[in-house]
């Protein structure tokens, strides 16, 4: 069932519940409502209704906002009585729920503290949103989304949501979890073979996975057109495109990811600007660099970072090596074998000024303080 169809059954029910006429734009703005929205139009930028696995729980304080929004559009306190308390049961019923854009890209690109920060023990809106996300993980340990949620999602990308077009780009990569497939089986079947058995469920899989191909670019494309952020970050990582870092952006993106796909473009205007945001945040590995490369020409910028690194407990200074094995990880004595040195040398930096070294200490605890 799609929405439009559930507005009109619920629409019909409703009606005949109340003895009154209801517009069909009114179910919508309940289902807001009810939701935690404050119109319809704000829900379709922030999230998508489908028909789906529920987990359902309806508060005092959702069936007051819907039958304040029922006054609000004009009806009568028995009709907003009625609806207040019939719409909830209509809606689980048919299963009705929505799910956050945010939440799905939080999902699908396995930004867990993200989904875990969002909702409070007390969130009422919480228990109205699609949790039970069982039902939708794939064998290959992807997300396999219910076709009702891929078409509303494709409904709404349609209209020019940027979200939704991110939505489904993440849906579609290949880290999604995918079969494999065969490009070999693929071939031979485009050549007129007949396959059957596993070499059928090869090719296609792989005719699958070229399909898959073709949306996750699209709608990347699409989404990176219409400004989402995360999108143009993609768009440069995959797809070599310098978009994101032609233009000033906000600073909700991983800094350390940021700066190496700015180091992969060459892009060094971005890349300094990625470090330094990572660097401010504590990243000592960035620090480094840009004492080391991007900064060493401004001596009391590199001393300004190697006070903020000590009040972040490494002293930058001394040396740092360390035992690794062959593969490059941290050694252990349990596992033996040969052991390889890595780390690097201190940081040695010509002194300063009395004057400019307290500046640079001065800049430092302030670095210090807007993280604590």
């Amino acid at each position: 069932m799609t929405i439009k169809e559930f507005a009109y059954l619920a629409q019909q029910r409703l009606q005949s519940q109340t003895g009154n006429t209801l517009r069909r734009s009114h179910i919508y703005e309940f289902l807001a409502s009810l939701f935690g929205f404050n119109s319809f139009a704000s829900l379709g930028v922030d999230a998508v209704v489908f028909q789906g696995k529920q987990k359902t729980k309806n508060t005092p304080q959702q069936n007051s906002a819907l039958y304040q929004r029922c006054i609000e559009l004009g009806y009568q306190p028995a009709t907003a009585d009625v609806v207040s308390s019939e719409l909830p049961a209509i809606i689980s019923e048919y299963q009705i729920t929505v799910a956050k854009f945010s939440h799905l890209i939080s999902k699908l690109s396995s930004d867990w503290s993200y989904w875990d920060d969002e909702y409070d023990d007390d969130d009422d809106l919480a228990d109205t949103i699609t949790e039970d996300w069982s039902a939708f993980e794939d064998d290959t340990e992807g997300y396999n989304f219910p076709p009702r949620l891929l078409s509303e999602l494709e409904g709404v990308a349609s209209k020019g949501n940027a979200s939704a077009h991110y939505v489904l780009a993440l849906y579609y990569s290949p880290d999604n979890g995918r079969g494999q497939g065969s490009e070999h089986w693929y071939n031979l079947e485009k050549q007129g073979r007949t396959l059957i058995g596993i070499e059928k469920e090869w090719a296609d899989q792989f005719a699958k996975n070229l399909l898959h191909d073709e949306k996750y670019e699209f709608h990347l494309r699409e989404a990176s057109k219409l400004g989402n952020e995360d999108a143009l970050l993609d768009l440069a990582d995959v797809f070599g495109d310098p978009s994101f870092f032609e233009q000033d952006r906000s600073i909700n993106h991983d800094p350390v990811r940021a700066a190496n796909i700015a180091e992969n473009l060459e892009h060094i205007a971005g890349l300094k600007h990625w470090l330094t945001i990572a660097a401010e945040k504590g990243h000592i590995g960035s620090i480094i660099r840009l004492i080391e490369d991007l900064d060493s020409h401004d001596l009391q910028r590199c001393w300004t970072w190697i006070y903020f690194a000590q009040m972040l407990g490494a002293d930058l200074a001394e040396d740092d090596y360390y035992a690794i094995h062959e593969d490059g990880s941290l050694y252990d004595d349990d596992v033996g074998g040969p052991m390889y040195v890595d780390g690097r040398d201190g940081i040695n930096l010509d002194p300063l000024s009395k004057e400019l070294d307290s500046i640079a200490r001065q800049k430092a605890q302030a670095l210090f303080e807007s993280i604590q």
